[in-house]
Formats: structure tokens, C-alpha cells, sequence
């Protein structure tokens, strides 16, 4: 009865912490509605700490929003789908809480994401753009429930056993196919992407050539669109492969600067790590999926349904934000080997050590966080440490 009661109220307060957390976000909305709130200094350390404690909340609320679903409601959404044909079953209600998760998350998103860019003076997007990329990324999520959900719960009746070996067996395909769709498809959809040209554009090139990337398609896009903060990156495989560089980074950098910066990202291609990616996803999908089938088999028993699911994806969930600080120390590793690249590739660590504390300045990113943050959430090396690395590598 204790262990009963014990569960029922960690059930109770996790509801609780779901739909109050949510409706103090939609009053605060709906108060910067009519009044918006007011600009703060550009301090890095109040940015950081504010986004520090947001992170920490969020893993919470997340993790709680998905207990809600999975043990509070999760039967029920099974008992209401019932009627409908097998087949359809899963995919209807995954397709409902995808909604549901979203309308939820509006006003959170909202107050942590557009609110406190805009107040921190990061970004200047209106309202409307931030609801219509909003709505875009529902559109692709469903469109993605609506493919896998069916695919899934099919595997799952008709191999009760062995499918989470199946599933593990087909993300790497899955991620490979990521790789090459969302850059050609998706990112199209949330920016306009356009072919660089210029002396800029001939060195970059020059510099992809060297490294076997020299057929790839070099483009500017307009990040400024939804932020003043700067960033490039390298994506693709098998011929898609994009050298795409903001158009924040283009007209506040320096071409030197902003060629150092590319060199990182060209590193993390030339150094294979899409390929470590979809390995590293490829294990922790594994290690999750396996371990949280060994619960849910252990507690609920064999079957397939939306409840099943939905205590399969809390548990792989937790076992991921456990994982965490693993995944992100191996991140940071590859962070500091694409540095170390960057250095030999343009032979000029001066002009990584100005690109950096432009960055710095440019994105409000601190020098450094405290060491627990950056061991826990960072996925790249403090700027600290990364400046006095150029630094000594250019005395």
C-alpha cells in the first residue's frame, strides 16, 4: 500500500508539475501579449545562468510530461483508440499527443525560447515568424509520426521478441538517410539558402579541395532571420554535401575569421564524425531501447499498444538524459579535435582566437560556466579553454 500510495503521488506530482508549469508559461505569454517585456543588458553571465536553470528545468518537465502521459494516461488513450482498427490504433493516438505536446509546449517555447532572446537583444524575429516556424516543425513532426508510428507498431505485434533488435538494425540506415534529406528538404523550409560567390567563396573552396570537399555546394543563409548569433556547419553524405555559413558570420567576421570557423566545421566532415554520429546514435538507441524493453517487460509483460510505447519511450528517455554527460564529454572531445584541425588547415590560430571572442561576444556565450554545467550539458569546450589553446598555439 505504501509502495502503491508512494507511486500514485510522484504520479500526482508530476501531472501537477506539467499543467502548472504550462499554465504559468501561457499566463506570461498572454502578459507579453500586452505588454512586452523589456530589454536586459547583454550580460553573458545572467544569459547563462538563465539558460542553465532552464535546462535543468526542462529535463524535469520532460520527464514528467512523458511519466503524465505514459502511466496516468496512457491506458486510458488505449481504451479510447480501442474501437478503431488495429492498424490505426497507434497511429492516431501518437498523432493526437503529437499535437497535444505541441499545443502544450507554445507557451513554454514561447517565454524560454523567443521571449528571452528577444529581451537579451539576440534576436529581433516577430511573433508571427516565430509562430509559423513553429507550426512548420509541428507539420514535419507529424508527417514523421505518421510514417514510423505504423511502421513501428507493426514490427512490434508481429515480432514481439525481436523487435527492438529490428529497430536497432534499421537507424543507421534511418540516420544515414537524415543526413541526406534534412539539409537538401527540410532546412530549406525554416531559411533561404543561396549560393555564395566571391573571393570568400574561391578560398573556401580552395581549402574544401584540399581535403576532398571541393565539390561541394558553398551557401550563404539568413540566420539573421531568426537570430543575431553566428554559426556554420558541413552536412551531407554521399554527394549532398553542403558548406552552409550564416549570414550573420559573413557580415560581422572578418574572412580570415570566418574561414577558421569553416575549417572547424570541414574537421568534424574530413574527420568522419557524421559517420561516429551515427554510430554513437546507433548505441544509445540501442542501449536505451533494450534497457527500457527489459522494464516494460518486467512490470507491464509482452504486447504492443500505445501504452507500451509510451512507458518505452519514458524509460529510453531517462536512460538518455543518464547518458548524457558521457555523450557530451565525447562531443567536447570532437569539438577540440575540429579545433586542432581548423589550426592546421589554415595554418593562422590568430585569426581562430579573434573568430572565437567574436563569437563569444556575438552569440552571449560566457568565457566559462561553472565546471558541473560543462560537465553535465556542454557539448563543446568553454571558450576559455579553447581561446588559450589558439593562443598557444600562435605564440
Amino acid at each position: 500500500m505504501a509502495r502503491f500510495s508512494l507511486g500514485r503521488c510522484a504520479l500526482g506530482a508530476a501531472t501537477g508539475l506539467t499543467v502548472g508549469y504550462t499554465a504559468v508559461r501561457g499566463y506570461e505569454m498572454w502578459r507579453d501579449g500586452q505588454t512586452p517585456a523589456p530589454q536586459r543588458p547583454r550580460d553573458a553571465k545572467r544569459y547563462g545562468d538563465a539558460r542553465r536553470l532552464l535546462t535543468v528545468i526542462d529535463i524535469a518537465r520532460s520527464l514528467a510530461g512523458m511519466g503524465m502521459w505514459a502511466f496516468a494516461f496512457g491506458d486510458g488513450l488505449e481504451r479510447a483508440v480501442a474501437p478503431l482498427p488495429r492498424p490505426l490504433r497507434v497511429p492516431l493516438a501518437l498523432t493526437a499527443l503529437t499535437v497535444l505536446d505541441a499545443v502544450r509546449e507554445w507557451p513554454v517555447d514561447y517565454n524560454e525560447s523567443f521571449v528571452m532572446e528577444r529581451i537579451f537583444g539576440n534576436s529581433e524575429r516577430s511573433g508571427a515568424a516565430w509562430a509559423g516556424d513553429r507550426l512548420k516543425a509541428l507539420g514535419l513532426g507529424l508527417a514523421v509520426t505518421l510514417v514510423m508510428a505504423p511502421l513501428l507498431d507493426a514490427i512490434v505485434r508481429r515480432a514481439p521478441r525481436r523487435w527492438p533488435w529490428i529497430a536497432i538494425a534499421g537507424t543507421p540506415p534511418l540516420l544515414i538517410f537524415a543526413n541526406v534529406i534534412v539539409p537538401t528538404f527540410v532546412m530549406p523550409l525554416f531559411n533561404k539558402f543561396v549560393p555564395l560567390d566571391g573571393p570568400l567563396e574561391m578560398k573556401i573552396r580552395a581549402l574544401a579541395e584540399r581535403y576532398g570537399v571541393g565539390s561541394a555546394t558553398i551557401l550563404r543563409f539568413d540566420m539573421s532571420r531568426q537570430t543575431k548569433k553566428a554559426n556554420a556547419f558541413v552536412t551531407g553524405v554521399f554527394g549532398t554535401e553542403r558548406i552552409a555559413i550564416a549570414d550573420t558570420l559573413l557580415d560581422e567576421f572578418a574572412d580570415d575569421e570566418t574561414l577558421f570557423v569553416v575549417a572547424h566545421e570541414l574537421g568534424h566532415y574530413v574527420r568522419k564524425d557524421p559517420w561516429y554520429a551515427v554510430a554513437l546514435g546507433t548505441a544509445l538507441l540501442a542501449t536505451s531501447l533494450l534497457s527500457a524493453n527489459a522494464i516494460v517487460r518486467r512490470t507491464t509483460g509482452e504486447g504492443a499498444g500505445v501504452g507500451v510505447l509510451l512507458r518505452l519511450a519514458y524509460y529510453m528517455a531517462l536512460a538518455q538524459y543518464l547518458a548524457m554527460p558521457l555523450l557530451n564529454g565525447f562531443s567536447r572531445a570532437i569539438e577540440r579535435r575540429a579545433d586542432r584541425f581548423a589550426i592546421g588547415a589554415t595554418d593562422d590560430p590568430a585569426s581562430g582566437v579573434r573568430a572565437f571572442r567574436r563569437l563569444r561576444d556575438q552569440n552571449l556565450a560566457e568565457d566559462e560556466g561553472p565546471r558541473w554545467s560543462e560537465l553535465i550539458f556542454s557539448s563543446h569546450p568553454s571558450l576559455k579553454s579553447r581561446i588559450e589553446r589558439l593562443e598557444a598555439a600562435a605564440s
